[in-house]
């Protein structure tokens, strides 16, 4: 049997398992310079050629520069800058298309300040466009191949599906840079929120403690019919109180100060207690309100204080959001594990498009536009960090013009409570 048919059969299984190796480096990576230094080592060695490259193009979009050079090349190239229009590369790069050149010093696309930065002599070049999606991102190129030999087919195409291994990864760490850069950009303006949060609850509470005061001594003191004038303050100044409650507990919630501290509490009387201090609210706008509670009682390991609030949360958002003669029903029960609370109304609803995003900060269902309610929505956004700390969660369920039903689930063992939230519990 001739031995040569042989030999190249074996050259051929080598190259192939070696195009194989790069590609499940390719999935297994996360670095993409290692992975570009396995592609141009892989190029040369595959290709019998002396070295590879590749090239990208600069942030002004005029020049290529190296991003990847054998080592012992780096330091003298790694700032070199490619011209577009003057270099094989910068030809392959504008044309989308593979360039062969077996004598550079018959090509006037060679570009010669590469060869004099490095103290390299070029013979002959192959270089080949890395493309992602019909966008050309670089070039990979090889030079001087061995033996003073012709670049092959095969030598094209193995270039070929090494800048197609090659796109792929220089893509993936641009869409996970940008990521990235909008992952740092909203974490930039979440703590310029959370900044102006805390400056805006802190230094409002004491003028606005002094206005409520003095509006208070003031209602006492005058003639009856400055009364109503005065009520209005009041009732805004409290109003704005709220609010500034709101942003003060979610300010501490983002810092970290916000702790629960677990003990035994009822939740059938916080349900009750809560059904009692907002049933005159309710009355006032004409909705019935009564809460739905087991006769045994329901104990969980929490922060009684701060369920409460949570709760309060969900019936002012149905105060609000249901018209004269509606109902509000605030329902506690048992659950294997759990204890499950439910506040039902049959007010407005909840647009489809809006539901998700109620527990958001800030989020408000009516446009600024549209508003007739008031409120900053924070309501809800406090009520589930103030649910999950407990290690329990929310959601709704709601339809439009028909009704809302807010839910949480509490779980009976604090333990239990501890790990799901990751919350300091004392």
């Amino acid at each position: 049997m001739d031995p040569e048919p042989i030999l190249s059969v074996n050259e051929d299984n080598q190259r192939l398992e070696r195009l194989v190796e790069i590609s499940r480096s390719l999935s297994a990576s996360l670095d993409l310079e290692p992975f570009l230094h396995s592609v141009i080592s892989a190029a040369a060695e595959l290709t019998g050629c002396e070295a590879a490259s590749i090239l990208e193009l600069d942030e002004g979009g005029e020049e290529l520069h190296f991003t990847a050079l054998p080592r012992l090349h780096w330091d003298s190239l790694k700032t070199v800058k490619v011209p577009l229009h003057a270099s094989v590369a910068g030809w392959v790069f504008q044309n989308g298309k593979p360039a062969i050149v077996p004598d550079v010093a018959s090509d006037p696309r060679h570009f010669k300040g590469a060869d004099q930065a490095a103290n390299f002599a070029t013979r002959s070049v192959m270089a080949v466009p890395i493309i992602y999606h019909g966008e050309t991102l670089g070039v990979l190129e090889v030079v001087n191949k061995t033996e003073q030999t012709h670049y092959t087919e095969e030598d094209l195409l193995i270039l070929e599906t090494l800048a197609s291994q090659a796109a792929i990864a220089i893509q993936d760490t641009r869409l996970m840079n940008k990521v990235q850069h909008s992952v740092d950009q909203m974490s930039q303006l979440d703590r310029m929120k959370s900044g102006f949060i805390g400056i805006a609850s802190h230094e409002l509470r004491t003028p606005l403690g002094l206005i409520l005061g003095h509006a208070t001594f003031l209602r006492e003191v005058v003639q009856p019919e400055y009364r109503p004038q005065l009520d209005i303050i009041v009732r805004n100044g409290l109003r704005l109180k709220e609010i500034i409650d709101d942003l003060a507990k979610m300010d501490n919630v983002q810092r970290g100060l916000a702790t629960v501290r677990a003990r035994p509490i009822s939740i059938k009387r916080v349900v009750e207690e809560v059904a009692d201090a907002f049933q005159q609210e309710a009355k006032q706008k004409g909705l019935s309100m009564r809460p739905d509670t087991p006769k045994d009682d329901l104990l969980v390991e929490g922060d009684s204080s701060k369920i409460a609030v949570a709760l309060s949360n969900m019936v002012k958002n149905s105060i609000t959001f249901t018209d004269p003669g509606g109902h509000i029903i605030i329902v506690a029960k048992s659950i294997p594990g759990y204890v499950q609370v439910s506040v039902l109304d049959d007010g407005i609803g909840i647009p489809p498009k809006d539901l998700p995003h109620i527990f958001e900060r800030f989020y408000q269902v009516e446009s600024h536009l549209t508003r007739k309610h008031g409120g900053m929505g924070l309501g809800l956004s406090v009520t589930k960090v103030i649910i999950e700390m407990h290690g329990g969660r929310i959601w709704a369920e709601s339809v439009e013009g028909k009704g809302s039903n807010i839910t949480f689930l509490l779980p009976i063992n604090s333990g239990e409570a501890e790990a799901a939230s990751g919350v300091f519990v004392s």
